[in-house]
């Protein structure tokens, strides 16, 4: 069940009132999920984008609080890991949320679906692209406000598979000779520069046409053989596999891998204590360190 975000609730700020613990506000945060894998197989359908929360309102982050010297565990998720094809079709895997866990604060972003050879469709922060007639999964799995996702397309036929749901925008939905477009992605500037996150896979095709392409974001985009894997520390979802001409090797329709997601930090300077593991890149932007996780760390409030 995925974590609901609780910084700053009423305990967490009552947390060390009279022992003399410091407490402070960050300047945003970034929370991306691993993206799904595509399904295998024939025409198989696109995987969802991991979970995408992005908060730099300032009223927002009034309510988030670091209790000083404390230690905050961070994790960020894998993609899912996609299987072959041949000689059977199989549905691909979701992946692992990504979250912020420490006194006070439990933080997370919900796994992308992975995709859908057959039913029934997967959820996730963004929801997988169907291969058979019926609609793609559900996005926002996590119920949060804004939505961390979108969901899936799917399917009218056996031609093309839906594309897979992204932060930013639905899968398309499969056509007759081509797979659905994986959903858009959703912009963050968190570090440093603008970069788009949870693209959806794109949905794999039949004997015949295209795949369709994976969303701006790290999406990876569907194939006639082997659907593309997303972007590493994107969050984007794996194309779906395709069912072209042979030769039938063991990675013949193929599904695309996840990408894996990344946590992102925006710290004030005068508040970062340098203590961190998981070797999280650091850098800074006018009065704030920014510390970029592209791999499970930790870091000292």
């Amino acid at each position: 069940m995925p974590l609901l975000g609780t910084f700053g609730s009423s305990a967490s700020r009552g947390f060390g009132r009279g022992t003399g613990a410091r407490k402070y506000t960050i300047s945003g945060f970034l929370v991306v999920a691993g993206g799904g894998s595509g399904s295998g197989g024939d025409h198989g359908g696109g995987a969802g984008a991991g979970g995408f929360r992005n908060f730099t309102s300032a009223p927002v982050l009034a309510g988030y609080e670091f209790t000083a010297g404390k230690t905050y565990t961070v994790t960020v998720g894998a993609g899912g890991t996609s299987y072959t094809y041949y000689p059977s079709g199989t549905p691909g895997t979701a992946s692992q949320e990504s979250s912020i866990v420490g006194t006070g604060i439990s933080f997370a972003s919900s796994a992308g679906g992975g995709g859908s050879p057959y039913s029934p469709s997967s959820d996730g922060g963004s929801g997988n692209g169907r291969r058979s007639p019926g609609t793609g999964g559900d996005g926002n799995q996590g119920g949060y406000s804004p939505p961390e996702g979108n969901a899936g397309g799917g399917a009218t036929n056996q031609g093309g598979a839906g594309g897979g749901g992204g932060a930013g925008g639905q899968g398309g939905n499969g056509g007759s000779s081509s797979g659905g477009t994986g959903g858009t992605g959703s912009p963050s500037t968190m570090g440093g520069t603008d970069v788009t996150y949870a693209g959806g896979g794109g949905g794999g095709i039949g004997h015949s046409g295209s795949g369709g392409s994976g969303g701006p974001g790290g999406g990876g985009s569907g194939g006639q053989r082997q659907g593309g894997s997303g972007t590493a520390n994107t969050g984007g979802g794996g194309g779906g596999g395709g069912h072209g001409p042979g030769p039938y090797t063991q990675d013949y329709g193929k599904g695309g891998n996840g990408g894996s997601g990344v946590v992102i930090l925006k710290i004030p300077t005068a508040d970062y204590s340098g203590v961190t593991t998981g070797s999280p890149t650091v850098t800074t932007s006018g009065t704030d360190t920014i510390v970029k996780f592209t791999g499970s760390g930790s870091f000292k409030a």
